[in-house]
This record gives C-alpha cells, sequence and structure tokens, in this order.
C-alpha cells in the first residue's frame, strides 16, 4: 500500500531496505540495510525501538533494542522473548524466526517524496 501527500509519501519498510533475520535461543535478531545511502536518515527517524515494538505486538516481545551501525547505512534489531522458548522448546513451524524480517519490513514508513528515486521496487 502506498499512499501520497504533497511533501510525502507513505510506503512500506521493503521500498526503502532489505533485512535479515538471526536467532540465539528466545532472542531474535533483525539486520535492516537501506537500500540506498539517502534512505538512512529516513530509517534511524523511523525504524525506532517503539516502531518495532508496536509492529511486533502480537509476539509480546520483552524488549526491543536498536544497535545503529551508520557507516554500513544498516541496524540491528534485537527482540527479546519472541521466538516461544527458542528452536529446542518451540512448537510453530518457523522456530528459528527467519519469517519475522518480513514482518519488519511491512512497517509504514514515511519517506519525502522528493526520495522517491532511491525507493526499490516500481516508480512512484
Amino acid at each position: 500500500m502506498t499512499s501520497t501527500t504533497a511533501s510525502t509519501i507513505t510506503v512500506p519498510l521493503y521500498r526503502l531496505a532489505h533485512s535479515r533475520t538471526g536467532d540465539k535461543g528466545n532472542r531474535s535478531n533483525i539486520s535492516v540495510i537501506a537500500w540506498h545511502p539517502a534512505l538512512w536518515e529516513v530509517l534511524v527517524d523511523q525504524v525506532t525501538e517503539a516502531a518495532v515494538a508496536r509492529q511486533f505486538a502480537q509476539r509480546q516481545p520483552r524488549q526491543v533494542r536498536r544497535y545503529l551501525l551508520p557507516q554500513l547505512q544498516a541496524m540491528n534489531i534485537v527482540l527479546d522473548d519472541v521466538l516461544d522458548g527458542g528452536v529446542n522448546d518451540a512448537l510453530n513451524l518457523d522456530s528459528h524466526g527467519k519469517a519475522l524480517s518480513y514482518l519488519l519490513l511491512d512497517l509504514q514508513v514515511q519517506v519525502p517524496a522528493a526520495m522517491a528515486s532511491h525507493l526499490a521496487g516500481p516508480p512512484m
């Protein structure tokens, strides 16, 4: 879904970044890497710990931490207690939580319309 105002457009995070998930026990870590360096500040401003916690509310993370890697235009998001006990305890189909990056990539973010040419996917 994409919506537009005069100066900003609202797009899913996957238009700005790609992602990958890892796990350690009952903890998931999700890397978020900007498709273009010009989009980095938008990621920093909008992919906050609070925004991630809202996006994962149904998973009820005990804690959300964000680690910025500005030289890579990337961040690492760590979510505690979201894997139903971890690989050995979880009864769900995705015990490693690999699909959680897709949940994060669906986060809606606002991008200045002038940056639309840097977004992945079809032109705006």
